[in-house]
Order: structure tokens, then C-alpha cells, then sequence
């Protein structure tokens, strides 16, 4: 099956068609991880999966969408399912004229609802902050950055998945003065969705819950920086994109969710309830769960950011970080931004293929 479920699913079936090379000596993701990757994509090279990454027991993947050829490869199965269903957003009148062209429109809609279940692999096992791999591209970045993160919030008046925000906003999880085992930096700019998230829980006088996810199906990555036209959830999206529902579980109520609360010696218990947990994807590889108090800001930065430029240091919100998790036979996926052309130029070809016509 071309749809895959997960992101092993994915990086065996590059293997098998020739389309990813392992490392097995170990690289250092301080730097030394970055500058591989630069110069594989320049070579228009295959995906790459680093197995040994020092100071973390998990191995990299990077590369995955670094030319348009295989970032088609990987979606194969539903680029036409996709490209229907842009098409009729664009102009609804396309179903009365080529009605033939759209008979598989009811199975594509269903997969846009997330499949919610009552297990999940990316709740099998714990980790910390610090064990994750610490990946620091260009000699003057503030500390380490997830470079691949999806960041889930809902709206805190409406909410459930329907009004949920999935974007890639830059996480910071190590370096200026976070502390290295419960805080990330959340940079992003207040008219994204989730600064609408974060804008309506400050009126609320409340804490704003986030999961950074990782991995999981590729599809999922992809979402996270669609532009998608309002009113469509990124996670209904990556259930088109990826030619099966998104299988979410919603954590409320059991046992090993129950973070953040006191027999956690983490939170004093002077603070308010934290809202409802929110769902995670089944299949994502990593889960960083944790929440931000809306008025506490820290240092985040410098960056080498897509322009060319680093970004500079300047107070960003904090991310307070309550558990951490991981799928059995996790891999980390990065990607390095900097002066273009980089891997996400690959990538913005990609989304200019499949939304040409909105």
C-alpha cells in the first residue's frame, strides 16, 4: 500500500526503491547533521537516515521531500484524490459539468474525518526534553530547533478538531535560558491561527494546551504548511493527502495522560486546571504535550532562517513541557532552513503543484 500509516512505512519503502541511503557512523547533530543534509540536497540526493545520533538513542531521517520527484513519489496514491478536491473549492460548478470525473467524491470526503481510536503507538513510551536529538544547523542559532514541528492547538471557545490549528512554527528545546527538560521556545507570528488560539486564551484568563507532534505519516508534515482555505483542518487534510483517515486518540481521562498534575511534582498547586488534553495522532513518532501560560515570554533566537538571514533574538512565548512521547521505533525527521535553495524549496514546489488552481 502506497498510503502509508506511519513514517517507518515511508522511509522503508524509499529504501526499497532505491530512494534513501542509511549512515551508520555516528553524526553529530550539532552542525555536523546540517551540513550533510546541505550538501545532499545541492547533489539532489536521496533521503537520509542517520542510525546513530550522539547524545539521543533516536536516528534522524532528513531529505524526505528534497526534490519534487520524490515528494510526488511519496503521495502517489492520492495526488489525484487531492487535486479533485482543490479543484471543486475552487469552482463547485466543476461536480454539475464532469460529474464522471468526481465519482469517487464521497470515499475522498470520508477520509477527511480523522478515524479517532482507543490506542495509540506514539503513547507506548516516555522520554525527556534532553534525549531528544538536538539538532543545531548554523553556528550562531540560539540552541537546538525542531525543524519539522507541528503544532496543534484549538480554539479555547470552539473546541475539537473541527476548529483545530496544525502549523509548522519554530520550536526551540534547548539553549538561551529554557530550561532543558520542560521548556520549549514557540515562535510565531499573532495573526497565525494559533495566535488566534493563544489570543483567545488570554481574554479567557487561561493557559493555552499545545502538542508539538513529529514525524508520523508524511502527509501529516505536509499539512502542517499547507495554506489551506478556511474552514479545513489541517488534520482533515493530511486524511486526503495521505489516502486514509488520520487515526487520532484522544488521551482524556487515561491513566498516562495525567501530566501535569500533582503526584508529577511538576506543577505547584497554586495553578488553575489545565484545559481538556487534546488528541494526538496515533501514528506521529514523537509528542512534546504541554501547554503555554499566555503572558510569559523568554529570549528565542538567533535563527538561520529561509531568507538568507538569522533571525534574531527577541522574547517569545514559552511552552511549558508536561510529558514527552514517543512510538516504539521512533525517527526523528529534519530538515535545514537557510539560504535557498533548501529542501523547503522542494517543498514549496510541491504545494504550488497541488494548490495552483486556489
Amino acid at each position: 500500500n502506497m498510503n502509508y500509516p506511519n513514517l517507518s512505512a515511508c522511509v522503508a519503502d524509499l529504501e526499497r526503491s532505491g530512494r534513501l541511503v542509511r549512515i551508520a557512523q555516528e553524526i553529530d547533530p550539532v552542525l555536523e547533521a546540517a551540513e550533510v543534509q546541505r550538501r545532499v540536497y545541492r547533489a539532489g540526493g536521496p533521503a537520509v537516515l542517520f542510525e546513530r545520533v550522539k547524545g539521543s538513542p533516536f536516528p534522524m531521517v532528513s531529505n524526505l521531500f528534497g526534490t519534487t520527484e520524490r515528494t510526488r513519489f511519496l503521495f502517489r496514491g492520492a495526488l489525484d484524490g487531492v487535486r479533485k478536491l482543490v479543484e471543486l473549492k475552487t469552482d463547485p460548478g466543476n461536480a454539475m459539468r464532469r460529474p464522471w470525473r468526481y465519482w469517487d467524491l464521497p470515499l475522498l470526503a470520508w477520509r477527511l474525518r480523522p478515524k479517532f481510536v482507543r490506542s495509540a503507538p506514539v503513547l507506548a513510551h516516555r522520554t525527556t526534553l534532553s534525549q531528544l536529538p538536538q539538532l543545531k544547523c548554523w553556528p550562531l542559532d540560539g540552541g537546538a530547533f525542531v525543524t519539522l514541528p507541528q503544532v496543534y492547538t484549538e480554539h479555547p471557545d470552539r473546541r475539537g478538531w473541527m476548529k483545530s490549528n496544525l502549523g509548522m512554527y519554530r520550536v526551540q528545546v534547548s539553549g538561551n535560558e529554557f530550561d532543558p527538560e520542560r521548556e520549549c521556545g514557540l515562535h510565531y507570528q499573532i495573526h497565525r491561527g494559533i495566535g488566534v488560539h493563544h489570543a483567545a486564551a488570554v481574554r479567557r484568563g487561561e493557559r493555552l494546551r499545545v502538542n508539538v507532534f513529529v514525524g508520523g505519516p508524511p502527509a501529516l508534515t505536509v499539512a502542517a504548511v499547507m495554506p489551506l482555505p478556511e474552514g479545513l483542518p489541517e488534520v482533515a487534510f493530511a486524511g486526503a493527502l495521505g489516502g486514509r483517515r488520520l487515526r487520532m486518540v484522544r488521551p482524556a481521562g487515561s491513566g498516562q495522560w495525567a501530566v501535569g498534575s500533582q503526584q508529577d511534582g511538576l506543577l505547584p498547586t497554586d495553578h488553575s486546571p489545565l484545559p481538556t488534553f487534546l488528541p494526538v495522532p496515533a501514528d506521529a513518532d514523537f509528542v512534546i504535550s504541554g501547554y503555554i501560560d499566555p503572558t510569559r515570554t523568554k529570549p528565542e533566537g538567533p535563527f538561520g532562517d529561509h531568507l538568507g538571514y538569522y533571525s534574531l533574538t527577541h522574547d517569545f512565548p514559552v511552552m511549558t513541557v508536561t510529558a514527552v512521547y514517543h512510538r516504539p521505533g521512533a525517527i526523528w525527521p529534519f530538515t535545514v532552513v537557510g539560504r535557498p535553495p533548501q529542501e523547503d524549496t522542494s517543498f514549496g514546489e510541491f504545494i504550488h503543484d497541488l494548490t495552483g488552481p486556489v
